[in-house]
């Protein structure tokens, strides 16, 4: 499994409606957009957004890494370690779950199959595993490395 990448965007907390309006702008940016909450997001590709909310708050956000994988790929390295449903590929959305995972806070932001991402393939669905940063190193042993046969027990 590939290393994490730095996910750099900008973090916004503004009323939802101000948010829905931003979004619509940014997807035809090939930004993607992660709806934490109602009044929250976290848009990754974009440096810059003007909102229609004049207590906005808009900041660069790169706190977070994130590991690009299929539905499969999920299946194999992660859902072993979550005790809650995980969401399944929907055409026509794109859905958000949070929770622990192998212990930690983590985030999987499922893609809507029919858009094509960059850096895959049209039309087959992307999950985007994410960390915070500190906790890259951690997620990545307990996700994605094989127990050695030779190491202590």
């Amino acid at each position: 499994m590939r290393g994490p990448e730095q996910l750099h965007g900008v973090r916004i907390v503004a009323t939802p409606a101000a948010i829905d309006a931003a979004t619509a702008v940014a997807s035809g940016r090939e930004a993607i957009v992660i709806r934490i909450a109602a009044d929250d997001a976290f848009m990754i590709g974009v440096t810059d957004v003007q909102l229609d909310d004049p207590h906005a708050i808009v900041e660069p956000e790169s706190a977070f890494v994130g590991w690009w994988m299929t539905p499969d790929e999920v299946t194999a390295h992660v859902a072993r370690y979550v005790e809650w449903q995980l969401p399944q590929p929907q055409a026509g959305h794109t859905q958000l779950a949070q929770g622990l995972v192998a212990g930690m806070p983590m985030k999987l932001w499922y893609s809507d199959p029919t858009d094509a991402l960059v850096g895959s393939s049209a039309g087959a669905p992307q999950v985007l595993l994410l960390v915070s940063r500190g906790l890259a190193h951690e997620a990545n042993d307990r996700l994605f490395r094989t127990p050695s046969l030779d190491g202590p027990t």
